[in-house]
C-alpha cells in the first residue's frame, strides 16, 4: 500500500497509481451537466489531468486556478481537466464564482472509477489525493506528479516544463 499525509499523519491510497510509459487507464465520472464522461470522450487532445480532494479547499482551489491560468498560454490540442468527489453542482458553483472558464470539472462521487483506477482513492477520507498527470494524444502517460502531502501544492514549474516536451 502507498500513503501519503495530511497534516504529517499517514493515509492509505487504494489501487496502483499509473506510471510514465503506461496507457492511461479509462475511468467515468460526471461533468457538470450530470452527464457521463470517460477519457475516451477526450482522445486526440494533450490532457493535463489534476486530481484533488475539494475545490473548495484553499489549497485545492489555488492550485485550478493556477493550472487553469497556465493552460491559456497552450494552445487548442490541450485539454485541463480537474477531477475530485465534489458534486457536480458544486463544482459549476465554484467555477462560476471563481471566473474559471477554460477547464473541464468531473465528479468521482458515485462510482470512485477515477480514484479506483489511477490508485489515488484515498481510504480513510473517501477523497482522492492530490496528484498531476499529462496524457498525451495516444492516451499514453508522459508525466506523473504525485504529491506526498495533500496540503501542498504540485511543482508548477515542472509541469509547465513537462507540457511543452509534448
Amino acid at each position: 500500500m502507498r500513503t501519503v499525509t495530511f497534516q504529517g499523519n499517514p493515509l492509505t491510497l487504494e489501487g496502483n497509481l499509473p506510471q510514465v510509459g503506461d496507457k492511461a487507464p479509462d475511468f467515468q465520472a460526471f461533468d457538470q451537466e450530470m452527464k457521463l464522461k470517460s477519457l475516451k470522450d477526450f482522445q486526440g487532445k494533450i490532457k493535463i489531468i489534476s486530481s484533488v480532494p475539494s475545490l473548495d479547499t484553499p489549497v485545492c482551489s489555488i492550485e485550478t486556478k493556477k493550472l487553469h491560468d497556465m493552460m491559456r498560454s497552450f494552445g487548442d490540442d490541450y485539454l485541463f481537466i480537474t477531477i475530485s468527489m465534489d458534486l457536480p453542482f458544486a463544482q459549476k458553483r465554484w467555477c462560476g464564482a471563481e471566473g474559471v472558464d477554460n477547464i473541464i470539472t468531473l465528479s468521482d462521487f458515485k462510482d470512485k472509477s477515477f480514484g479506483k483506477n489511477y490508485g489515488l482513492l484515498i481510504r480513510e477520507l473517501g477523497l482522492l489525493g492530490r496528484c498531476v498527470f499529462i496524457v498525451d494524444k495516444e492516451d499514453k502517460i508522459r508525466y506523473v506528479q504525485l504529491v506526498e502531502e495533500i496540503t501542498n501544492e504540485p511543482d508548477y514549474k515542472d509541469i509547465e516544463e513537462n507540457l511543452k516536451k509534448i
